[in-house]
């Protein structure tokens, strides 16, 4: 099958683009609005950028009205956000999050959740999250699209602050992914969770690569 994006020829019941780029992390981010409103969404288009400073990035459709996502403005207007790993044990709440409520309501509200405090940003965390990254925005890059919601809001923030439930890290200083659990987005309405893992080098040694690779700078500089 071969198919042109613009023209939605793939014959199928379901786009499969979204299909193809999987598993994908979820950017479960919370924000405050400028007068100081809890929020808190999923998006299931989020991704590391770079480890030395970390930056992270969530790109944000336009919702079905063609307004930009309450996390983008929030972001903008703040300054801050914080991601939270969104898990199995966290799954109805992660769900919960993404409905379209009206500005200013707390969806930490809606899907039973408490708050935590930051240390670095006033935007909350949520609890029974394992790890939070607290974010400082940088920038945001806009892509036109086509139709109400093809337009996005990539969103870029550096990573100034970074918990971990200690309860989440191994015996040998790893974090225990099996333990966390974090689900992850495919395509249609199905998502996965990782149950299993494998390591793999690449076979140059122990050097930079392998620094870079751990998102290391220490271990990458020194190599």
């Amino acid at each position: 099958m071969f198919y042109e994006p613009k023209n939605n020829d793939h014959g199928l019941p379901y786009n499969p683009f979204k299909s193809c780029c999987i598993p994908r992390p979820i950017g479960w981010i919370s924000s405050l609005d400028a007068g100081g409103r809890a929020n808190l969404a999923p998006f299931s288009q989020f991704q590391n950028l770079t480890f030395d400073p970390p930056y992270i990035m969530i790109s944000a459709n336009q919702n079905e009205l063609g307004r930009r996502k309450d996390t983008v403005s929030n972001a903008e207007a703040t300054g801050e956000f914080v991601w939270n790993m969104a898990t199995y044990d966290l799954r109805e709440a992660v769900n919960i999050s993404g409905m379209a409520l009206p500005p200013g309501e707390d969806e930490f509200e809606r899907a039973g959740l408490q708050k935590l405090p930051s240390r670095l940003v006033k935007a909350p965390r949520v609890h029974g999250s394992p790890v939070h990254f607290e974010c400082r925005y940088h920038t945001t890059l806009r892509l036109p699209g086509n139709g109400t919601m093809g337009t996005a809001d990539i969103v870029i923030g550096e990573v100034i602050g970074i918990h971990v439930d200690d309860e989440f890290i191994t015996p040998d200083g790893k974090i225990d992914v099996l333990k966390a659990r974090p689900i992850a987005r495919l395509g249609y309405y199905d998502y996965t969770s990782i149950e299993s893992i494998f390591e793999m080098r690449i076979p140059e040694g122990e050097g930079a690569l392998h620094g870079g690779m751990e998102g290391d700078p220490i271990k990458a500089e020194s190599g």
